[in-house]
């Protein structure tokens, strides 16, 4: 009888181990930034990959599926080292406006300049410390990301209007397709984006057609989808600069199709976040407008940039990390000229 016993009580222990390894297995499998991932293939993969390596830089800060931060152990202003132990937090902003080359047209806004040529020295070293925290870097990043990645026809900016308006005005040449966030469904590299400080919510309908009949810019955010359903865990992963002073991750759901579900919408009349009103605490709850499909008109090269290299580098170089190599100029399609030929002379 005992030995009995003894064998029924293997049998469930091998059967808890068993449950366990493999509830391990889908927690590992579904993790949106693992270290582990395979080298990239695609132009999307190649953009995740920049982002997935400049969120685990910053300590991989992020919000739950309610919307709420979970995680923050480092803000845009501090001095304090990001995860290489190099890098001050306020200077990897930096890195982002210049490798972009977006710096140079700050050039009238107080502290661009220092940043460019005092970034060393004090005073200059505080104001351009100053300029990272009074000027958004959402879009630099997203920026940052796409042109690390390579991606042709892509426009760098510090606007996200920017990005939505070149997908619907130049389609031709955007690597970008406009689409409306509860139709079509999410995947690895494109832009999900939200309307800001807007009374009244717009809707993705109503942001195409201000997009058709209107040419002043919106404030607005995206941010750009690192995972979809990874593992079949049901969640969309999306990453985006300068979201609570940091390079921070977002949970949302999918439905059994992959369509975003549930997506948490701003209202004309929304109550405000209370400590008696904790459910209206959800930095999910936005006015999404549109989901910018990355359809880059050309395929993915063979070779691919190295995602776990470091720009400030110590001395001497950590094992497995090399010097992160000079951002390329983004690939521009050339349009076509409108002009017409020059007259052959007699």
């Amino acid at each position: 009888m005992d030995a009995i016993r003894n064998t029924s009580r293997t049998r469930q222990w091998l059967l808890a181990l068993a449950l366990a390894w493999c509830g391990l297995h889908a927690a590992r499998a579904a993790e949106p930034c693992s270290v582990a991932a395979p080298p990239p293939t695609t132009w999307g993969e190649r953009v995740a990959a920049a982002a997935c390596a400049e969120h685990r830089l910053w300590y991989s800060p992020f919000l739950d599926e309610r919307g709420r931060l979970a995680t923050m152990r480092i803000a845009e202003a501090e001095n304090v080292r990001l995860q290489d132990g190099t890098t001050p937090a306020w200077r990897r902003v930096v890195d982002y406006w210049k490798s972009t080359g977006l710096l140079t047209a700050m050039a009238s806004h107080p502290g661009a300049y220092e940043c460019t040529n005092a970034i060393d020295v004090w005073p200059g070293s505080a104001a351009c410390r100053a300029f990272v925290i009074d000027t958004p870097w959402s879009a630099v990043f997203v920026s940052f990301a796409y042109v690390r990645a390579g991606v042709p026809g892509f426009s760098p900016s510090a606007s996200h209007f920017d990005f939505s308006r070149q997908a619907l005005r130049d389609s031709a040449y955007s690597p970008f397709r406009m689409a409306d966030p509860d139709v079509e469904r999410p995947a690895v590299g494109d832009l999900l984006c939200f309307t800001r400080g807007l009374n009244t919510p717009m809707g993705a309908a109503g942001f195409r057609k201000y997009l058709e009949h209107n040419g002043d810019a919106l404030a607005m955010h995206c941010d750009i989808v690192v995972a979809a359903n990874a593992g079949g865990d049901g969640r969309l992963y999306t990453v985006g600069g300068n979201v609570l002073q940091g390079v921070t991750m977002r949970t949302l759901q999918l439905n059994r199709n992959g369509e975003i579900w549930g997506l948490p919408r701003k209202t004309s009349t929304p109550i405000p976040c209370r400590p008696d009103a904790s459910e209206a605490c959800n930095f999910d709850r936005q006015d999404w407008v549109v989901l910018l499909k990355l359809e880059p008109k050309a395929a993915a090269p063979p070779s691919l940039p190295a995602t776990n290299c470091c720009t400030l580098c110590p001395l001497p170089m950590p094992a497995g990390v090399q010097r992160c190599p000079a951002p390329a100029a983004p690939v521009l399609p050339a349009a076509p000229s409108t002009s017409a030929a020059p007259a052959t002379p007699p």
